[in-house]
């Protein structure tokens, strides 16, 4: 998944311990992606993750992709991403999509991948 820890923004707590994590990772040259969200379940809503988008968006180039399930969808649309057609994706991300879909099909479930872009 070409992890690569200098790209990674750390959320951590009054103790120094990691609580949460977000990463701007690029396919090629021209292309970023919002990517690698997390934060541990007993720091959940608590406004970490919405901390680190914001944080991440203030000086990340656009356009900035980014791919999760439909559900989450709503969350990003927050900060202003929007799903793309998957004839305007790029070619990385219509891969994944196709891939994506297949999974869906096959284990018949009600989620399916969202790719979003911000301009």
């Amino acid at each position: 998944m070409d992890l690569d820890w200098k790209r990674f923004i750390v959320a951590d707590n009054a103790q120094n311990e990691m609580i949460g994590c977000i990463q701007l990772k690029p396919h090629g040259k021209d292309i970023l992606e919002l990517a690698s969200l997390a934060v541990y379940p007993e720091h959940q809503g608590k406004g970490v993750g919405r901390a680190l988008i914001e944080y991440l968006l203030k000086d990340s180039p656009r356009p900035l992709y980014l791919m999760c399930e439909s559900s989450v969808g709503p969350l990003y649309e927050k900060f202003d991403f929007r799903e793309v057609p998957y004839e305007e994706m790029p070619r990385y991300f219509q891969r994944i999509s196709k891939l994506a879909g297949l999974a869906t099909t096959l284990t018949r479930r009600e989620e399916h991948l969202l790719v979003m872009k911000l301009q």
